[in-house]
């Protein structure tokens, strides 16, 4: 990378912060009925949110280190005070993956969803920007921050459209992550309280330093703060609200809201190696067994609810459950080789969901009188170039019960569309081959193979097991699901299918599948995420490393000390 990029680069990791900031202030003083200006704004903003994140992924992998770090401190404070944001291979990924989804999302949602209510792109701009905040940022305080900033956006774009469901959802919804966001800071409050500090990185080096007298404290503190994100992440029995929101929600927004998930994994996963890993002194490992047990209940009560849930949106809801408890458990193990395999797996699984929420309105659609939808022709001769009555029957001929030559039925290509994506989808959340989601769990179950002793092996048969039964129901559920919607009805209209509604839906499988094919580049990509992940003094000196730049009020501070912004 050239000297200029290496320059130019550490001030990119701002860009996804500031640009869906700054256009969601652009869209609102744009008029409500201005829908095609509104809609360029939004999609070019959220084209180049996806163009920057893909850009310092490029950077942060191009250092060819695990232990590559980029560090930017907009407040050009000392550390470890103000602003920090940090970037590196995790956070990277989940940057791009975010990106995608929301990219997608509101493809779908130009084709009607953005004028269901006011302010949509707005609400959108602010979704984006409280994602990529809280994957990027360093310190608690401002992940309290962009962790609010991310649920105002929700509760707006949950209730978007309107209707009964969606109001009596979106209470549950709003009043369990406001009890979240106030556990919140009660935690923050009770860590601040002992070790004098929120940046995670100064966490990390003062945690092995903590009195003993404290550590109770502290552990008690850090408790009350996984309460929230382990609502978010939506683990048993925190997750009572996450399905009847999340099937509520517009397809658009279901989409987005399977990130949300995403962003607790992601803080366990932060915290948990950088503040409790090897190197945390009597504070090693707290909390490991409850992410396990509890992600393995979750993971059961998801596989559970996909098998007795009616309604695709419903199954839609139970998978995000499935992935959750998945991830949860992998984290609870603490093992980098499997954390690797999970790595993998994430950004598959919440593609799939994403493009599973989208194909549930298409769907739904199928089974409604709209009067905008293209219904099948009654008689099918119309679609022959011959006449039945021309055919001369033999010994040979394929009958029906009638004794009437059966030579197909014609399938509107609409239908035949949405039972492509359907099947691709049934096979990424099922875990089946050829798609990646097969992937993604044998990389996890093949380290669990690995020999090991004690309890961990029996903790490790049992996730497998989990594993696969919960992809044998999610297989069942769907496939149940598929023959009621695509294979038993006969004179059902076919649904009027928009490109722009079926593009994303394409273009998330067409990603999967993509993961597939370069599946050994990701696995490497994401075992040295694992690897860096699992030895986190190289994030703390990093970060505390990082010095301001000098500027007229703090040159005499800084004296001789050399600046510096970026690895």
């Amino acid at each position: 990378m050239s000297d200029l990029a290496q320059m130019l680069m550490p001030h990119l990791m701002v860009a996804p912060i500031l640009l869906p900031l700054l256009t969601a202030c652009v869209l609102m003083v744009v008029s409500e009925r201005l829908h095609r200006t509104k809609a360029t704004l939004s999609l070019a903003s959220t084209a180049a949110n996806l163009v920057v994140a893909v850009l310092l992924l490029v950077w942060a992998k191009s250092g060819n280190q695990p232990s590559a770090y980029g560090v930017y401190l907009p407040s050009n404070w000392d550390m470890p005070f103000g602003i920090v944001l940090v970037l590196d291979r995790l956070s990277a990924l989940m940057l791009v993956m975010a990106a995608l989804v929301a990219l997608m999302a509101l493809l779908f949602a130009l084709a009607r969803w953005h004028k269901a209510g006011a302010h949509f792109h707005p609400l959108f701009q602010i979704q984006i920007m409280g994602l990529n905040g809280a994957f990027l940022t360093g310190d608690l305080f401002n992940l309290f921050v962009f962790f609010e900033v991310m649920l105002a956006a929700s509760y707006g774009l949950l209730l978007h459209g309107s209707g009964p469901a969606r109001v009596k959802a979106g209470l549950h919804y709003i009043t369990i992550n406001l009890a979240a966001s106030s556990l919140f800071l009660v935690g923050a409050a009770l860590i601040y309280g002992v070790t004098g500090t929120l940046n995670m990185a100064d966490l990390a080096a003062r945690i092995p330093t903590v009195a003993p007298q404290d550590r109770a404290l502290l552990h008690a503190g850090c408790a009350i703060l996984a309460v929230a994100f382990l609502a978010k992440a939506a683990m048993w029995p925190l997750n009572f609200w996450l399905v009847p929101a999340y099937a509520s929600a517009s397809a658009p927004s279901g989409a987005v809201f399977a990130l949300l998930t995403k962003v607790g994994i992601y803080v366990l996963l932060r915290l948990s190696t950088l503040l409790f890993s090897t190197q945390a002194g009597d504070s090693a490992g707290f909390g490991s067994n409850w992410l396990l047990w509890g992600g393995l209940a979750t993971l059961v009560f998801g596989a559970i609810g996909i098998l007795s849930a009616q309604r695709p949106a419903r199954m839609a809801g139970f998978a995000v459950l499935i992935s959750s408890g998945t991830l949860m458990a992998v984290l609870g193990l603490a093992r980098p080789e499997v954390t690797a395999g999970a790595l993998y797996y994430l950004p598959v699984s919440t593609f799939a969901v994403a493009a599973f929420f989208l194909l549930t309105e298409l769907m739904d659609r199928s089974r409604q009188d709209d009067p905008n939808a293209r219904r099948a022709p009654e008689d099918e001769e119309d679609h022959l170039p011959f006449s039945l009555a021309d055919l001369e029957l033999h010994a040979g001929a394929n009958l029906d019960e009638d004794e009437e030559p059966l030579i197909g039925r014609a399938i509107p290509a609409s239908t035949a569309l949405l039972g492509l994506a359907f099947i691709a989808c049934t096979l990424l959340l099922a875990g089946l081959p050829p798609f990646s989601g097969f992937i993604g769990k044998f990389a996890m179950l093949s380290t669990l193979l690995q020999p090991a002793a004690g309890p961990v092996a029996m903790v490790s048969w049992v996730l497998m097991a989990c594993v696969i039964v919960s992809g044998l129901f999610a297989l069942l559920a769907l496939s149940r699901a598929g023959i009621r919607f695509f294979w038993a009805p006969v004179d059902r209209p076919a649904p009027m299918l928009r490109v722009i509604e079926y593009l994303p839906i394409a273009l998330l499988v067409a990603v999967c599948v993509l993961f597939t094919v370069r599946a050994e580049a990701v696995l490497r990509y994401t075992s040295a995420t694992a690897a860096a992940l699992y030895e986190p003094r190289h994030y703390i000196d990093a970060v505390l490393s990082s010095r301001p730049l000098p500027s007229p009020t703090n040159a005499e501070r800084l004296g001789a000390q050399p600046a510096g912004m970026g690895r």
